[in-house]
């Protein structure tokens, strides 16, 4: 084994038990949390041009914030890749979390997709909301 592998191992080992711990409770509440917001979305939210923006003192800390957890998210999600842990889905809820320029389009690119329109759709009959709809439908 490469000396730089056992080196990262001895120094994240301590830290696998809280990081497991820590994929777990993602896990538990993603669950509760996508749904949620899935409901709560409005049907048209992907039919808007833009997402309108309203800058101010306290929505600039919290973008900051968001983007700071993105980050962390990412990080740990990242490094679940090779440890123990859900790194794909904490990577996919730091892509969630951050707002970043062009996250709209990315978005939109992803509702399109035949198999997460039909999945998010299912979840809002399910709780008696309308279908989204998507740029194209009519």
């Amino acid at each position: 084994m490469p000396q730089w592998l056992e080196t990262l191992i001895d120094i994240i080992s301590p830290y696998l038990p809280a990081i497991g711990i820590v994929g777990l409770l993602m896990v538990l509440a993603s669950m509760v949390v996508i749904p949620y917001l899935i409901v709560k979305m409005p049907a048209n939210y992907f039919v808007r041009e833009k997402r309108p923006r309203h800058w101010t003192a306290l929505t600039l800390a919290w973008w900051l914030m968001r983007n700071l957890l993105a980050l962390v998210l990412f990080l740990a999600g990242f490094l679940m890749l090779f440890l123990p842990g859900q790194g794909l889905l904490t990577i996919l809820i730091a892509l969630v979390v951050s707002d970043f320029p062009g996250k709209f389009a990315l978005e939109k690119a992803v509702i399109r997709q035949s198999s997460v329109l039909k999945a998010v759709n299912w979840v809002r009959r399910r709780y008696q909301q309308p279908e989204v709809l998507v740029p194209g439908d009519s």
